[in-house]
C-alpha cells in the first residue's frame, strides 16, 4: 500500500475508533466517570510504557523529559486532557452523546478562534463567516434548550487548548503521551486506591468482562492516537481536516439511532447551521491548500 493511502487508512481507522468509543464507555456505565478516567490513565501508561520499552526508547524519553519546561508543557496538557476525558465519559454515560458530538463538530472552529486570539493569526473572510455561523448556532441552541450546551463547549474548548499546548510540545506522539500519562499515573492510582469502591487492584468486581474492559482502556486510548500520529506524517492536512468529522458523525448516529437520545427539530436546525459553518470552513481550507 502506498504511504499516502496507508496514512488515509490509518486516519479513517482512528476516527472510526474514536466515533465508536461511546459503546465502550456505555459498557462501563455502572462505574462513576472519575473512576473510569483513573483506570484509563493507569492502563494507558502501562500500555504506552510497554511500547516505549519494547522499542528500547526509555532512556531517550527520560533524557528529553528532564527539563522543567518540557515537564511543565506536558503536565498542563495532561490536566487539560484528563478534563476532556472526564467530561466526555460523563456525558456518554449520562445520555448526552449528541451534545458530546456537538463539541467535536465545534472544535475546529474553536481552533480557528484560538489561532486568532493566542497565536495572532489572521482570519480569512470565509473563516470569519464560519465562526459567526457557529456562534449563532450555539446561541440558538442555548435559547432553545434554556441553558448553554456546556458539555459541548467544555469538550470543544478543552480539546482546542490541548491542541494549542501540544503545538508547543517538543516530543513525538508516543513519547509525549507516555509522559502525559506518567505525570498523572501516581495521583490516579492514589485516587483509585482510596475510593469507596475498593483499591485499584480490586477493579470493579469479580466479572472478568468488566475487568477486561477497564484494562483495555489503555489500548482504546493509545491505539487511535498512535494511528493518527502516523496519518499526520503521511496525509495532507486538508484531507485530515475533512476526515475528522467521521468521529462526531458516528457519535451523533449512535446517540440518535442506537441509544434513542432525543433529537427534536429545533436541535437539528442548530446542528444544520453548524454543519453549514463546517462546510464553509472546509471549502476555504481546501481552496487555500490548492493555492
Amino acid at each position: 500500500m502506498a504511504p499516502r493511502a496507508k496514512g488515509v487508512a490509518c486516519a479513517v481507522t482512528a476516527y472510526v475508533m474514536w466515533g465508536l468509543l461511546p459503546v465502550y464507555w456505555k459498557a462501563l456505565q455502572a462505574l462513576p466517570a472519575s473512576r473510569i478516567v483513573g483506570h484509563r490513565i493507569v492502563w494507558s501508561f502501562v500500555f504506552l510504557a510497554g511500547l516505549v520499552l519494547a522499542r528500547a526508547e526509555w532512556k531517550p524519553l527520560q533524557a528529553s523529559a528532564r527539563g522543567a519546561r518540557v515537564v511543565g508543557i506536558y503536565l498542563l496538557a495532561a490536566v487539560i486532557l484528563s478534563l476532556n476525558w472526564f467530561t466526555y465519559i460523563w456525558a456518554v454515560n449520562s445520555g448526552r452523546i449528541i451534545e458530546a458530538s456537538l463539541g467535536y463538530f465545534i472544535n475546529p472552529l474553536v481552533n480557528v478562534l484560538l489561532g486568532l486570539m493566542v497565536l495572532r493569526e489572521r482570519l480569512r473572510p470565509l473563516q470569519w463567516l464560519a465562526v459567526g455561523l457557529a456562534g449563532a448556532a450555539v446561541v440558538f441552541l442555548t435559547v432553545q434548550h434554556g441553558s448553554p450546551p456546556w458539555v459541548a463547549l467544555v469538550l470543544a474548548i478543552s480539546f482546542g487548548f490541548y491542541g494549542l499546548v501540544k503545538k508547543q510540545a517538543p516530543l513525538g506522539a508516543l513519547h509525549g503521551l507516555t509522559l502525559e500519562t506518567a505525570l498523572l499515573v501516581g495521583p490516579a492510582f492514589v485516587y483509585l486506591a482510596r475510593t469507596p469502591s475498593g483499591p485499584a487492584w480490586d477493579l470493579p468486581g469479580p466479572a472478568w468482562s468488566s475487568n477486561a474492559l477497564l484494562a483495555g482502556t489503555g489500548v482504546v486510548t493509545a491505539l487511535p492516537l498512535l494511528l493518527f500520529a502516523h496519518a499526520a506524517r503521511t496525509t495532507q492536512l486538508s484531507t485530515l481536516g475533512l476526515l475528522q468529522y467521521i468521529s462526531p458523525t458516528c457519535g451523533l448516529a449512535l446517540g440518535v439511532c442506537v441509544y434513542g437520545e432525543p433529537f427534536p427539530l429545533t436541535r437539528a436546525l442548530g446542528f444544520l447551521v453548524i454543519w453549514i459553518a463546517l462546510l464553509v470552513y472546509s471549502l476555504d481550507a481546501l481552496r487555500q491548500w490548492r493555492r
